[in-house]
């Protein structure tokens, strides 16, 4: 059995279902992101998981014990808001040592775990200060010590980077993975945003509507989507409208130009209207009089836009009616088309993909 083992939860709130139907294992020192937008539902199952909100179906299991209806204090999680929550009141140990005091630790031990915990988030000289007297970004690390401070089985994060500037974001969700993979504790994160998702998680949930689209690794997550919303959900994203031409072949035309993608077309008929996805970045600028390569697709488009954007351009161009844009690495030495060229694209066949 997985450490952490959420089976077929729902949660309704009178007439309005929060959380569809939701499962999910998770083995121990897991590092588990639920993403989705505003109102999808994922903060409503880490409620759960701390045990702030019933499930009003389904089971919640910790290490072999069922937690469903078992008391917040006796789950033994340790939990970190986005604000932080810190009491104004306390210096930095004082906060830290809290919940200790609470589960009524000795002085003694209080105090050694204290330093340990500061050691940890690096902020040893800190520790008489105020959370006023503190920024933003140290304030959520005495926040994770003091949610790590009671060694709780499994640690919830409730979007704690969304009230940091971009800098400081990045630089501690590096901390908490590594922190995280420090201690290997078990960790459900909670975001809206993907690059956070994407850069710090073993695996992905990604949540709509109170519903799963996907799970899956980042790399799945990102380069094989398999619903429509996950797709548009994750990163920049080609969608061309096409017909099938042959489901056999795997072959569907985009306005005068037939395509082809390795992805199983089993769903479809010939005839049909399908919508096809792919990333700027598995799009190639070909040179002229290249490009028919084995296994990929070429097509000839015209150009609308380029942008320069640093360590990328991104090409703008459409095909037929339809737009498609591509990113390349920026190359200095490298001469780019301009707005009104006509200029060969490719593609590989596995990275055309067909939505459903």
């Amino acid at each position: 059995m997985a450490f952490l083992e959420i089976s077929n939860i729902q949660k309704r709130f009178g007439s309005q279902t929060a959380v569809h139907d939701f499962s999910i294992s998770v083995e121990r020192g897991e590092f588990i992101t639920f993403l989705g937008p505003s109102g999808c539902g994922k903060t409503t199952i880490l409620r759960m998981l701390a045990g702030f909100e019933a499930p009003s179906v389904g089971s919640i299991v910790f290490d072999g014990k069922d937690v469903t209806h078992v008391p917040t204090n006796q789950r033994n999680v340790g939990m970190v808001f986005q604000s932080y929550a810190l009491f104004p009141n306390m210096t930095v140990a004082e906060n830290i040592g809290f919940g200790l005091k609470v589960a009524g630790a000795s002085k003694d031990e209080t105090d050694a775990r204290v330093r340990e915990m500061l050691q940890l988030i690096k902020l040893d000289a800190l520790a008489e200060r105020y959370p006023w007297q503190m920024s933003g970004g140290q304030q959520q690390r005495v926040a994770l010590a003091r949610a790590l401070a009671n060694r709780p089985k499994v640690l919830l994060l409730d979007e704690p980077l969304s009230a940091l500037d971009a800098k400081i974001r990045i630089s501690l969700r590096e901390e908490i993975r590594e922190l995280q993979r420090e201690l290997n504790i078990t960790t459900v994160f909670v975001t809206h945003d993907q690059e956070e998702a994407l850069s710090i998680s073993d695996r992905i949930v990604v949540l709509n509507e109170g519903r799963v689209e996907q799970t899956g690794t980042p790399s799945a997550i990102y380069n094989f989507p398999r619903t429509r919303f996950v797709a548009s959900f994750i990163g920049t994203l080609n969608q061309l409208t096409g017909e099938v031409v042959d489901t056999v072949k795997g072959e569907i035309r985009v306005g005068t130009q037939v395509l082809v993608t390795s992805n199983p077309l089993d769903d479809l008929k010939d005839g049909q209207k399908c919508t096809l996805a792919i990333r700027p970045e598995a799009i190639t600028l070909n040179a002229p009089g290249t490009g028919n390569g084995i296994g990929k697709n070429t097509v000839q488009t015209v150009v609308d836009d380029v942008s320069f954007l640093g360590s990328i351009v991104r090409m703008r161009t459409h095909l037929g009616a339809q737009a498609l844009s591509m990113d390349v690495f920026n190359d200095p030495n490298q001469k780019l088309p301009v707005r009104g060229d006509t200029v060969s694209l490719s593609f590989a066949f596995e990275n055309l993909l067909v939505l459903t």
